[in-house]
């Protein structure tokens, strides 16, 4: 491990380069690192959207196994998604970061570069935090965002005979993961681990169907597809009914696949995907396209009157579907 001895100024100048770097003419921070906080202006006709997330070391990320560049990228990927599903645009964010002495050379550094990719990929400066020295790598992410007043997509504005889309191909991110696991050594460039370490908050897909008034709820997929859509059912009153043989589940290679790998598990409970889990109006899917920017729109199910949630398996049999996706609290699973 290449390390230096940091003090937290040199780590708060180091860090403060990625404001620089990613700073945008029209931003809307007025005042970014090197004050007690930063200042922001948000647009007129314009509601603020806020939201954080923690990136833990060990529950979202392995030290050994996960490329500081990927955690870099994740840890303000993931929050930017929250502002996706609402409809909205990321304007900035906010880092609090934790991380001990060994880990402030080169991994801070390619933690940055992918923290600095992020950022001006989704076009998010960075406007403050804070650093501290910790024996684990621990960090977390505010973002603030702006949709259009009155334009917000809520979770909670599903109706029965609502028909329930996602975005993209579900349970990537986990098969990723699994594999991940299972490598002595990460090629650089593995495609089948690209959706595990770099995903992409679908913000372009949200602020189009906020844009165009397409759905009627939404949130993204963090925790998978069983436990989200019982989250959006509860908040808006409704239960739903997926059909298993529509859910766009990931390709497993028999050959080159983890062993006793079920796709339709992973698709249902597997979580990470950040894609987007959205409800249309029956008399507006004629307009939702197969796909939107090159990722695939795919009908999957239907929301219900009867506050249940229920699975139609291909054999024809209709099952109760468990909320069985990712739970920091429980503790037989864990997302790292």
């Amino acid at each position: 491990m290449n390390t230096r001895n940091t003090s937290e100024n040199e780590l708060v100048r180091r860090i403060r380069a990625i404001g620089t770097a990613t700073a945008r003419r029209d931003s809307a921070v007025r005042l970014g690192i090197g004050d007690d906080a930063a200042l922001f202006s948000p647009r007129h006709g314009y509601e603020a959207i806020l939201t954080c997330d923690w990136f833990l070391e060990g529950t979202h990320f392995l030290r050994d196994k996960h490329p500081a560049d990927s955690v870099g990228w994740k840890c303000l990927a993931r929050a930017v998604s929250d502002i996706a599903a609402m409809g909205g645009e990321p304007r900035c964010f906010l880092l609090s970061l934790a991380l001990p002495q060994t880990h402030s050379g080169r991994w801070l550094d390619e933690f940055l570069s992918g923290l600095r990719r992020v950022a001006r990929k989704f076009k998010c400066p960075l406007a403050g935090g804070d650093t501290t020295c910790r024996d684990e790598i621990l960090m977390n992410v505010t973002v603030v965002g702006e949709v259009r007043s009155g334009r917000a997509l809520l979770r909670s504005g599903a109706r029965p005979g609502d028909i329930i889309y996602v975005s993209g191909r579900l349970g990537e991110a986990e098969l990723g993961l699994r594999r991940l696991r299972s490598m002595r050594r990460i090629a650089k460039g593995d495609a089948r681990l690209t959706k595990h370490l770099y995903p992409e908050p679908r913000i372009s897909l949200g602020r189009w169907l906020s844009h165009y008034g397409m759905a009627t709820s939404m949130m993204d997929l963090s925790d998978g597809l069983s436990t989200d859509l019982t989250r959006l059912s509860t908040a808006s009153g409704v239960g739903g009914r997926l059909e298993a043989s529509r859910i766009p589940a990931v390709r497993v290679p028999k050959r080159s696949g983890p062993q006793n790998v079920d796709a339709l598990d992973l698709a249902l409970n597997g979580g990470d995907d950040y894609e987007l889990l959205f409800t249309v109006h029956p008399s507006k899917t004629n307009r939702v396209p197969r796909a939107f920017q090159g990722v695939t729109l795919t009908a999957v199910g239907e929301i219900t009157r009867d506050q249940t949630l229920k699975l139609l398996r291909r054999d024809g049999r209709e099952l109760p579907l468990p909320a069985s996706g990712w739970d920091p609290f429980r503790a037989s699973k864990n997302r790292s």
